[in-house]
């Protein structure tokens, strides 16, 4: 007997092998067939202007005679579509949304939708739910399904085998530049911008006749695209050359608006393909919060039944114009279209110019019109094959109506028709169905008449088959139809740049007027003189004490000098305005400044005047003058701004003469003019000896241009030669200089 396994007891495991594989073959096997599928099947375009998911969804249409017919329910298509794509009824539908004339994604619409189906602009604008909007297709679609039913293109099998389907729609027009199209693949992308269709069309008779036809004559034809939404296109030819060639490349458009004197508002009527309504409200209304737009005091949605309006409600004296070159500068009222044309051609990506697109829709295009043009030959060839047959009867109708009566099965009147006349099986059964009422003479002649017809239409096919420039003139009679009938001026208007409001970085910022105020421990603040209205008691550190204030406007450029004679360059309105009772920002954290380094001089400038100075003097009691011109670089950051041969110990900007009361260890002092400080040619020599101090135990610690109210009589110490010897500080002014620095 077996053993009984114990209760409990383990099993042993037989442990799986396992297998290695390269982590290439994995790739190749795994991921590839999944990266093509996605690439081929789902993301770009064909050479038709469609994805697999359009495609299905118009042939479907198609297929339920809505070309013609009434609206149905939307969830009806959706549902019939997914007999061709087997994915969710929520990805069916969005695909019909952005394909009707109610979304306005497209400039020729192909599908005539009823009730609400969003709009393109606007990403909260939600589309109803399937079961209450309807659609059928736009009469433009005839263009699609042109020759379809003449063997135009490919037909396979659906995915269950249960129908067929076309690879591709038979469009009488270059449909891939007329609808735009993006997508995004795996390791690939595609953005595809629309252009105008009368546009298109004459570039596409043009390369037709000339094959050889360059880029340049094709932009003056073609000029640029033409997006849905409208909005001006800042036209750059060489940029526009450069995407018309590659097929990358970005395209500047901007919103187009008008100013009503009336109300006081800007309506903005177009805005760029590619953004939202949203997206222009929410970075207006952050702008205005930020304090960075103050001429706007109210931005309202204006859109209703006569279209997209975006209104902004402006405040007394606002220049519309001004304001509205500041917001294309801040907001994507002026945004970019990157192009990026990558499409399947015969089953491969490729990234071609418009160029390349129409030479690629040409061939394809002469291969349908081949197919229907043999297709129409070969039917006409049958026919004429069964008239010519019916006319072999008409020598002996008796005898044909005798053969028929007295055969006695009915699989030999075919053979002994054939027999008797000559005829072909094809013949025999044509001749074999015809009823009797039409077996007499005047029947078989009014048929026999078509023959010299068909054989003109023959021959006419066979000569157009045979020449490709003729099939080349039968596409351009179809494009020329195709323009006349449904051709439309652009939407998108061509504005040169020279034409542009051009804004300069004032206009970008708010102006106003401001103390600018420097600590010795460096602090610095902005204060709005409005604010130190009320209050212009400055708050300091307990220690520290003001080294310079200046008024000035928002508007200047900021450049600070350290003791490490080093610059550093900003705006003044790249700092907030704050009240007097803060400390300010501590500028050696804001620049990120060396272990001991400290402002020294804080100063706004509008330009780099030459005939100004910056006046320095070092602890040696040497000091030098040195041209601001010197400091006049784009660099944000400067280094060796001047001399280190001795510890800085103040700096003065000088824009016309001023004294200086310069003080040392010793409590001596000296006023001098600027002037007699020598001015030096190089922005890092030693200068000159301006103050004799004690040899080996002597040192400059304190020099200021604002000494009137730190000392009972400056005049005293003022000397007219250099180098000078100090005076003893009289003991009233040791009192108040130390009185102010507390």
């Amino acid at each position: 007997m077996p053993r009984k396994k114990k209760a409990g007891a383990s099993v042993p495991v037989q442990s799986a092998e396992i297998t290695l594989q390269p982590i290439t073959e994995t790739i190749e096997k795994n991921y590839m067939p999944y990266v093509m599928s996605v690439i081929i099947s789902r993301a770009l375009p064909d050479i038709d202007g469609f994805k697999p998911a359009h495609r299905k969804l118009l042939y479907t249409m198609y297929e339920m005679g809505l070309m013609n017919g009434p609206r149905t329910k939307s969830t009806n298509i959706v549902g019939k579509t997914m007999q061709l794509h087997p994915h969710g009824d929520a990805a069916i539908y969005e695909t019909m949304v952005r394909l009707t004339r109610g979304y306005e994604a497209l400039l020729h619409p192909f599908v005539d939708s009823k009730g609400n189906f969003g709009k393109q602009y606007s990403k909260d604008m939600a589309y109803a739910a399937s079961r209450y909007t309807e659609a059928r297709l736009d009469g433009f679609c005839r263009e699609l399904f042109s020759g379809i039913d003449k063997d135009a293109v490919d037909m396979v099998p659906n995915y269950d085998n249960t129908k067929e389907e076309p690879t591709l729609l038979p469009t009488t027009f270059p449909n891939i530049l007329i609808s735009p199209n993006i997508g995004i693949a795996v390791g690939m992308a595609c953005s595809i911008c629309s252009f105008n269709l009368a546009e298109v069309c004459d570039g596409t008779i043009a390369l037709l006749k000339n094959p050889k036809l360059t880029t340049e004559k094709l932009l003056d034809i073609i000029k640029a695209p033409d997006f849905p939404g409208g909005g001006l296109l800042v036209y750059d030819r060489e940029q526009m050359r450069r995407v018309y060639e590659t097929g990358i490349g970005p395209i500047r458009v901007r919103a187009r608006y008008q100013y009503n004197a009336s109300e006081n508002c800007i309506d903005i009527l177009q805005i760029p393909y590619s953004t939202t309504i949203e997206d222009i409200m929410e970075k207006i209304a952050e702008l205005i919060k930020s304090g960075r737009i103050k001429e706007i005091s109210d931005v309202r949605d204006a859109i209703d039944l006569n279209g997209f309006k975006l209104t902004l409600e402006l405040r007394r004296g606002t220049d519309p114009d001004k304001l509205m070159a500041k917001l294309y500068k801040l907001t994507s009222l002026d945004d970019n279209f990157s192009c990026n044309f990558n499409l399947i051609i015969n089953g491969t990506p490729h990234q071609l110019g418009v160029l390349g697109i129409l030479q690629e829709w040409i061939n394809f295009r002469l291969g349908c019109v081949r197919r229907e043009l043999t297709f129409d030959l070969k039917k006409k060839e049958a026919k004429l094959e069964l008239l010519l047959g019916l006319g072999q009867i008409l020598l002996d109708i008796d005898k044909a109506i005798y053969i028929v009566r007295n055969t006695e099965n009915d699989d030999q009147i075919v053979p002994n028709l054939m027999k008797a006349f000559d005829l072909t099986e094809r013949q025999a059964e044509y001749v074999a169905e015809i009823k009797l009422r039409h077996l007499n003479r005047q029947y078989i002649i009014d048929r026999l008449n078509e023959i010299e017809d068909i054989q003109k239409s023959i021959a006419e096919l066979k000569e157009i088959l045979a020449d490709e420039l003729k099939i080349k003139a039968y596409i351009v009679n179809q494009l020329t139809e195709i323009k006349k009938k449904y051709g439309k001026p652009r939407k998108t208007q061509l504005i040169s740049p020279d034409d542009l409001l051009t804004v300069t970085q004032e206009d970008m910022v708010e102006n106003y007027n401001v103390r600018l105020v420097l600590t010795h421990d460096g602090y610095f603040k902005k204060i709005t003189l409005q604010s130190l209205r009320g209050n212009d008691e400055q708050n300091l550190k307990e220690g520290d004490y003001i080294l310079s204030e200046e008024d000035t406007d928002n508007l200047g450029e900021l450049v600070i000098f350290t003791n490490h004679a080093r610059v550093f360059k900003t705006k003044v309105a790249d700092f907030d305005t704050t009240k007097a009772s803060a400390l300010g920002e501590f500028l050696p954290a804001k620049f990120n400044m060396n272990e001991g380094e400290r402002p020294i001089l804080a100063k706004a400038l509008t330009s780099y005047n030459k005939k100004h100075n910056l006046v320095l003097l070092f602890e040696n009691g040497k000091g030098v003058r040195v041209s601001m011109d010197n400091y006049s670089a784009e660099r944000r950051r400067l280094t060796g701004a001047f001399s280190k041969s001795s510890p800085v110990v103040a700096a003065f900007y000088e824009d016309e003469s001023k004294e200086i009361l310069m003080v040392d260890n010793m409590n001596r002092a000296i006023l001098l003019s600027t002037s007699l400080i020598p001015k030096m040619a190089t922005k890092t020599a030693g200068g000159l000896t301006l103050f004799a101090l004690k040899k080996g135990k002597g040192r400059l610690i304190y020099a200021t241009a604002d000494f009137k109210d730190r000392y009972e009589n400056p005049d005293r110490y003022r000397k007219k030669k250099i180098p000078a010897t100090g005076l003893l500080l009289a003991e009233k002014d040791i009192v108040l200089q130390q009185i102010k620095f507390e």
